[in-house]
């Protein structure tokens, strides 16, 4: 959509509906703002949640047959 056509349809409101688009416009800048910053992860932010027994690199039983 075109700027001078946003601007056209919005200086034909009335002035309490201005500011509710101002705040419309605020809105939709921080959602898209939260949603566009990338997050880092924490290294070591899943210790314990893993257990890895000792014997996870023997061959499985169920595979002996073949």
């Amino acid at each position: 959509m075109n700027n001078t056509l946003l601007y056209n349809k919005l200086s034909t409101l009335p002035e309490n509906l201005n500011s509710e688009v101002s705040n419309f416009i605020d809105s939709l800048v921080a959602k898209d703002k939260k949603t566009s910053e990338k997050k880092k992860p924490i290294l070591g932010s899943g210790k314990g949640i893993f257990v890895m027994h000792d014997d996870f690199d023997e061959p499985l039983e169920d595979f002996k047959a073949f």
